[in-house]
């Protein structure tokens, strides 16, 4: 259940909004990340998806590095890495060399779902096969037994056997989680007795099922004698209802297309979002996510994510914090993200809720 001082964590899919480079978008999730870290949140999750005009998240190791070289405390990972577009003994490497590089502080989390469309995936394919979606549980598996310290053996159709490891003297190893939106993942997860994720932020539709599959099945493992969850939740918060709804409005409109399969585009502004002629279609679309979200001022967002928390018996959430961008508002900062994060620490981090000077100062620029 969600106390006074509960465990926040934020998702980020580096959001590129109109007239936003790459280069930009990167820099605001490398001062939302050190915010974070400053504010207490427990980890720092990037996601993985290809070829989207709003995305910037197509390589999380690469941000979980950076992440991990100008932050403290935070851990950093992957929600997740999409494992069917990656070899398993590349991705143990990749996490077992973010380890030894922020010993402690790295997860790697795992999703089945390719993360792009039919094109992309073939392109992340075009040297040969990777991880196949039928041998998924194998795959998850093999890097559990790559990553250990003894590493895995192959046998050979010599019949030798060919010892392999992801590092070649790991101390640690990262936590492996594994991520879903359905019943697979939560049964996989309790088979194998690892922590398990619900990508709530994406569908809400059958959390009280999978949270029950992976709780009732759950086999306890040495690293994880009990089962441990949490999901996530896309949330705007500000100091008004008003503007949270105005800053939401855009990822809104953006997961509208999504769902309608419309072309992808850039995130809009507030402005432009706003000024967007009526589309009853998006529109109905947009309601039903907008009573899913968590969109309000602090003290309401914090009443939201506790009665969440105590209905579904968890005790940490991660925020994807989808607030949008004025377009006077800088290119290499997302004022919106920032005030999501120090408004819910403020009310669920301990202390008081901050001022308006207290959120600028927590939004303040920091260093890189």
């Amino acid at each position: 259940m969600m106390t006074a001082t509960t465990r926040l964590s934020v998702l980020d899919l580096v959001p590129v909004r109109t007239g936003q480079s790459s280069a930009g978008a990167v820099a605001a999730s490398v001062r939302l990340a050190q915010l974070a870290d400053r504010l207490g949140y427990t980890r720092y999750w990037f996601a993985e998806h290809h070829n989207m005009p709003a995305v910037a998240s197509t390589t999380p190791p690469v941000l979980v590095a950076a992440i991990a070289a100008r932050t403290e405390r935070i851990r950093v990972g992957s929600g997740g890495v999409m494992l069917p577009n990656h070899a398993p003994l590349v991705v143990a490497e990749q996490f077992a060399a973010l380890e030894a590089l922020a010993p402690g502080r790295i997860d790697l989390g795992i999703g089945r779902a390719p993360g792009s469309d039919p094109v992309i995936t073939q392109l992340l394919r075009i040297s040969g096969p990777t991880a196949d979606v039928d041998r998924f549980p194998d795959h998850i598996a093999d890097i559990l037994s790559l990553l250990s310290p003894d590493g895995a053996n192959l046998r050979l159709t010599s019949g030798r056997e060919y010892a392999i490891t992801a590092t070649p003297a790991a101390t640690d190893v990262p936590t492996v989680w594994l991520l879903g939106s359905s019943d697979y993942s939560a049964k996989l997860a309790a088979e194998l007795g690892l922590p398990y994720v619900f990508a709530n932020h994406f569908s809400g539709e059958g959390l009280e099922r999978a949270l029950e599959l992976y709780r009732t099945e759950y086999q306890p493992s040495e690293a994880h004698p009990t089962p441990e969850t949490f999901l996530t939740v896309n949330a705007s918060v500000a100091p008004t209802v008003e503007e949270a709804r105005a800053r939401a409005l855009p990822q809104l409109r953006s997961m509208a297309r999504l769902r309608l399969n419309l072309p992808m585009r850039a995130l809009e502004t507030v402005e432009e979002a706003a000024s967007a002629p009526a589309d009853s279609n998006a529109d109905e679309l947009i309601a039903a996510m907008e009573r899913r979200w968590i969109i309000a001022d602090a003290a309401g967002a914090a009443s939201e994510l506790r009665r969440l928390a105590e209905r579904h018996g968890i005790d940490e959430v991660m925020i994807s914090p989808i607030g949008g961008s004025y377009v006077a508002e800088p290119a290499d900062a997302t004022p919106g993200r920032e005030q999501t994060l120090a408004l819910l620490a403020g009310e669920l981090l301990g202390g008081q809720p901050p001022s308006d000077r207290a959120v600028e100062a927590a939004t303040a620029s920091v260093d890189a």
